[in-house]
């Protein structure tokens, strides 16, 4: 990766060619994986043999503008104004989907570099929950077309992260050193509960993960937990009688408020106490696209287990979090406070582009910096994410 002087955005998208899963899937999996099939006019994907609704339009043409629904988020509604109306779409751009017109665009927005997620990518393990050699599979064969398409380090540019499930250990780890001699520079997990056999799961602080903690810290590679379907709403049915779908448009709005910014305050509580950092003292983790508020809840409730239970932990935990997490906050929350409680060396800049509910250009981001001087905004801007990724 070329070292910028320009800044590098922590949270960018493109949207999955139809496929993506399916390209370099093994065929034995080929009824259990994904797969995209004709429902009358529009396209639908099956995962695990049923309709998935996670993405409405899987072919993302048309695909929401960027940005469109930034004042929602924001609170920025002017009175009167239906939120619903917010929504626009328009033609799929080349730039979702092709690289090279990825890095002209950049160019032109004053982007250096940008770490690349998935936007379907991020509902399929929830999706094969229940089937874990299928999820296996279908990851990896992922992984191969994401290498094909975008590269995991194009141009020195754009920074592609494949994904990473721990459901099956030893192939968790079987995937992890492949990517490593493939010159993967981040990995990306789901913030949730590692999916066991029989429907059970586990913390991703079992020693049974130890492996890929270790070769991911020896490597000096980062894990990035974006958010996407966790199985917080599927559980919050089962115990509230409402609907346990995720996606766009489906969620209940009583799941928005119970579930909200669990499954990232978990999935960082599991390593800590779990003590994963503790036995890979060189792990870095980042939050992506899941806010930080949680981070102020998630250092609270473990500084109060710490003082009960004091042999858990080596140090004070919030210490803990300050060296090993980096995080990408929403633009409408408190970026000062967020710096006093864990620095500003681990503040991410994450413009979310070209979602909607992202900004509109990326270093739209910038403008909400106004507290911090021109050092911190550097960091923010650029060198917090090349110290994340080892590269300072």
């Amino acid at each position: 990766m070329v070292v910028t002087t320009q800044p590098i955005d922590a949270d960018n998208h493109y949207y999955e060619a139809l496929d993506a899963f399916t390209r370099h899937l093994d065929p034995k999996f080929r009824e259990r994986g994904v797969r995209p099939v004709q429902e009358g006019k529009r396209v639908a994907l099956l995962m695990g043999g049923k309709v998935n609704r996670f993405i409405p339009n899987p072919t993302f043409d048309p695909i929401i503008v960027p940005g469109c629904l930034d004042p929602l988020f924001r609170g920025q509604i002017p009175e009167g104004v239906d939120p619903r109306t917010l929504m626009q779409v328009e033609p799929l751009r080349a730039e979702y989907q092709d690289r090279d017109e990825r890095v002209r665009v950049m160019d032109e927005q004053g982007l250096g570099a940008a770490l690349l997620f998935p936007t379907l990518g991020c509902g399929v393990e929830e999706a094969l929950r229940n089937d874990i050699p299928a999820t296996m599979a279908s990851l990896s064969a992922f992984n191969r077309w994401l290498e094909d398409d975008w590269g995991f380090d194009y141009q020195g540019r754009l920074v592609a992260a494949p994904m990473i499930s721990l459901a099956d250990p030893d192939a968790a780890v079987a995937e992890v050193e492949s990517l490593l001699e493939r010159g993967v520079r981040i990995v990306h997990m789901r913030p949730a509960p590692v999916p066991g056999p029989n429907g059970t799961g586990r913390s991703l602080g079992d020693k049974r993960h130890d492996p890929v903690w270790a070769r991911l810290a020896e490597a000096g590679v980062p894990v990035a937990f974006h958010l996407g379907d966790s199985g917080y709403d599927a559980s919050f049915s089962v115990k509230w009688g409402a609907s346990g779908e995720f996606g766009f448009g489906k969620s209940d709005p009583l799941g928005h408020v119970m579930t909200s910014d669990r499954a990232i305050q978990d999935t960082v509580a599991s390593l800590v106490v779990h003590r994963v950092f503790t036995r890979h003292p060189r792990l870095r983790v980042a939050s992506v696209e899941n806010g930080s508020d949680w981070i102020q809840v998630l250092a609270k409730h473990l500084r109060k287990q710490a003082n009960q239970t004091p042999w858990v932990f080596d140090e004070d935990p919030l210490e803990t979090l300050r060296r090993h997490v980096w995080v990408t906050p929403y633009l409408e929350e408190d970026l000062s406070a967020l710096a006093a409680l864990i620095g500003t060396d681990r503040i991410l800049f994450g413009s979310d582009w070209p979602h909607g509910e992202g900004v509109a250009q990326p270093l739209d981001f910038a403008k909400e910096l106004g507290a911090f001087d021109e050092q911190a905004t550097q960091r923010i801007m650029r060198d917090n994410c090349l110290e994340l990724l080892g590269l300072v």
